[in-house]
């Protein structure tokens, strides 16, 4: 009986000891943490937030968030790309702006494409939205028109703490969503 009880002791100190060694790697590991959050397309990422003067890991984020780092995502709403870019927008991003010979089948298809146009829209949210980061995020889901809707009509204040009056469910959870990747990539990539 003695011999029973001192195998079970034994064996629950060498799990618990087993859980506190994973939980240190987990919490502490750069290589864990990497391989949790990865960041694919880094030079295209670094690259355009430096041309449009942007935080790469906030970019990384909203790709994890919209793509996941799939270049030929397309949602069930017809948003194309790593950045997922609705068409309309894409052909609008063109008009505005001088991309050479890009199209918005490029958007869908190359990722360096997309990684540009999406990374000049955020860009262009935020100058819209006077720097307001998760007002632009919520435009960047929801579309400026709507969000400027509920800022004026004072159904969302745009400030981070009331996020969860965000009308949408998908965009209050897209914001979300990007600020929690934004605040582990900060963690995890520092040296990016």
């Amino acid at each position: 009986m003695k011999k029973g009880k001192k195998f079970k002791r034994r064996r629950r100190l060498l799990l618990l000891l087993l859980a506190i060694v994973i939980g240190i790697l987990f919490i502490r590991s750069e290589w864990l943490g990497r391989t949790i959050y990865p960041i694919y397309y880094k030079e295209e990422i670094i690259r355009n937030a430096n041309l449009y003067q942007l935080d790469p890991l906030l970019v990384a984020s909203i790709i994890r968030v919209e793509s996941n780092f799939k270049p030929e995502a397309v949602s069930p709403k017809g948003a194309l790309g790593i950045m997922q870019l609705m068409p309309d927008t894409a052909e609008w991003i063109l008009k505005k702006e001088n991309f050479g010979s890009v199209t918005v089948e490029d958007v869908g298809r190359k990722p360096d494409v997309g990684i540009r146009l999406g990374t000049w829209y955020i860009q262009e949210l935020l100058r819209q939205f006077d720097g307001n980061l998760v007002v632009s995020l919520a435009a960047y889901n929801a579309g400026p028109g709507n969000v400027r809707q509920w800022l004026k009509n004072k159904t969302w204040s745009g400030e981070e703490s009331t996020i969860g009056d965000i009308p949408f469910g998908e965009t209050r959870h897209y914001v979300q969503r990007v600020l929690y990747y934004y605040g582990k990539y900060k963690q995890v990539h520092k040296n990016l």
